[in-house]
């Protein structure tokens, strides 16, 4: 890949064909800003545009037996066109880990722990079975991320949802005490980036998948053989059950992250892919340089690029191209390099590929080389 400077502003036309316009997203948060301002009270943390909402205890007044000042971090999310692969699968239990996954993770990139999660069900005719299977997968969610699941609402609406079809969508709420926050002020010009890595497209960029498997007729039912490299005795994936994946949970791996190193940011490779969501996390004057070459790409990404004729700038704007999570990290020891790759090993170990990517820059320029 060549030198690439890409703003925000310059989304993915491939991805604006497909139904989906990033810039009016963008343009409908600015409009947001103004209605969210009108509702502060004592406590509210303004963040809007942020991966979570933030709400301190201390500030609305709520008695604290001590120094602590705990926020209340909160965020919400749904699973998006990826149902339609379910649908069209019927394969139901692993979208509800998708739901939770985008909701904790969110959380994380604050550095809270995530505490409980609620559901939202909504489909045309309640089918018990096929709703118990999507709440099976919200609480493999919840289970995997450490959390409870208190409740949720189910609701059956005649005529609005197609026969067999639904919407999941899910709210989680974590802690943090505003000692511990990450915040985008305690990044430094060659604080170093590390990405954890992802178990796939996770839950983004699906009605720009579901338009290219359209328009060059690929098959969910079928195993593709640039897909399907396989260990010994593995059996074979088709496309739509590489597709359905779920979205990874990063709880442990952020836990086992802070125990070794000094975690100053966290982005979540969410919609926008790496040239939206990580200068989300850095603060005003800094950038970011990565270099492409740091971390394997997996092959359902190379599988989709080429199918849909898609250039690489464009691929790095709408999918995670197998990294999930992006730290910033500062070496403190009297080592640097060893601490760094000992870091990098203990993911490993617990099942999170991790690669350096780059670092971070003293110039507000977001570079992929």
């Amino acid at each position: 890949m060549s030198k690439s400077e890409s703003p925000p502003s310059q989304p993915s036309p491939a991805y604006r064909r497909a139904g989906v316009d990033l810039n009016a997203g963008q343009q409908a948060i600015a409009r947001y800003k103004a209605h969210s301002a009108r509702t502060l009270i004592p406590g509210a943390v303004t963040n809007l545009g942020a991966f979570a909402g933030l709400f301190s205890l201390r500030e609305a007044g709520i008695a604290i037996d001590s120094d602590a000042d705990p926020i209340l971090v909160a965020a919400t999310d749904g699973v998006g066109t990826k149902l339609k692969i379910a649908f069209a699968m019927n394969q139901h239990n692993t979208v509800g880990i998708d739901c939770v996954a985008m909701c904790v993770n969110d959380i994380l990139t604050c550095g809270a722990k995530p505490l409980f999660f609620l559901d939202y069900l909504a489909t045309g005719k309640l089918d018990p079975i096929q709703a118990a299977s999507i709440v099976e997968g919200v609480a493999t969610g919840c289970i995997d991320s450490g959390i409870a699941l208190i409740g949720g609402e189910t609701a059956e609406m005649p005529g609005f949802y197609a026969a067999q079809e639904y919407d999941i969508a899910g709210f989680c709420v974590g802690i943090v005490d505003r000692t511990r926050m990450i915040v985008p002020e305690k990044i430094l010009p060659g604080d170093k980036l590390i990405g954890l890595s992802s178990s796939g497209f996770h839950s983004n960029g699906f009605s720009l998948i579901r338009k290219i498997i359209d328009d060059a007729g690929l098959d969910l039912n079928t195993c593709y053989s640039e897909i399907t490299a396989l260990s010994p005795g593995q059996k074979p994936e088709t496309l739509g059950e590489t597709l359905l994946r779920p979205t990874r949970i990063y709880v442990k791996a952020v836990e086992a992250l802070r125990t070794a190193i000094t975690v100053t940011g966290l982005s979540h490779i969410t919609g926008g892919g790496f040239f939206e969501n990580i200068p989300r996390m850095l603060p005003s004057g800094l950038g970011a340089k990565i270099s492409r070459q740091n971390w394997p790409v997996p092959d359902v990404f190379k599988f989709i690029q080429k199918a849909g004729k898609l250039d690489d700038d464009e691929i790095f704007h709408v999918f995670n191209m197998g990294i999930g999570m992006v730290a910033c990290v500062r070496p403190t020891s009297e080592n640097p390099e060893q601490q760094l790759h000992a870091t990098l090993e203990l993911l490993r170990n617990a099942g999170f590929p991790t690669y350096i990517l780059g670092e971070v820059t003293a110039e507000q320029a977001f570079i992929l080389q």
